[in-house]
């Protein structure tokens, strides 16, 4: 599964010993999963922040949490620590990361997230734009949420009723509808006034 080198080991023991937190370990996981803009992360996990559904690696100094939904993106994923003249640099190289990892039986939300960065959100860069999902509620509504150039658009409601609501609505089907839940009312970056 995942694979921390003792070099790396070493570096994030020292990393976890100044947090001076008994039991504190590590929790990874990829953010974006699937998507050209998915990026693996490393955080601190204090004993109380340790989310149950996580998986837990043992290593010789410390735990590793790896985020459930994560999991299939941290596939064969490689954590090292090179040490150099002026420190040395920690790399996360998980080369299943950007692989879409998503099909019909994916939880809902990582159906409509893998929708809108390789479909929805190439186009709304042209204008500066991007949505992102905030939630889904009320058994299969998608609470949405624009920036950049679309937010504050004059032509916002278009792009969500033309675009966005029909792209995500033909290709999950059990999806009841979407709501817009950005403040439209600043315009500062708005690609149409």
């Amino acid at each position: 599964m995942v694979t921390v080198t003792e070099s790396a080991q070493d570096y994030l023991a020292q990393l976890l010993e100044k947090q001076k937190v008994e039991g504190i370990g590590v929790r990874m996981f990829v953010t974006q999963p699937g998507t050209k803009y998915a990026e693996t992360c490393l955080a601190y996990c204090k004993p109380e922040e340790v989310i149950e559904e996580d998986e837990k690696v043992e290593l010789s100094k410390f735990a590793v949490y790896l985020d459930r939904s994560s999991l299939p993106f941290l596939e064969d994923a490689i954590v090292d620590f090179n040490q150099e003249k002026m420190g040395g640099q920690l790399t996360i190289k998980a080369p299943n990361a950007k692989m879409p990892k998503v099909n019909e039986d994916s939880p809902l939300p990582d159906r409509i997230n893998y929708i809108l960065y390789t479909e929805i959100n190439p186009g709304l860069a042209a204008h500066g734009g991007e949505v992102s999902l905030v939630e889904v509620v009320d058994e299969g509504v998608a609470v949405l949420k624009f920036g950049g150039g679309c937010q504050g658009c004059s032509a916002v409601d278009m792009t969500l009723k033309n675009g966005v609501e029909k792209t995500l609505m033909e290709k999950i089907p059990e999806l009841k509808g979407i709501k817009d839940a950005t403040d439209h009312s600043n315009t500062e970056n708005a690609y149409y006034s």
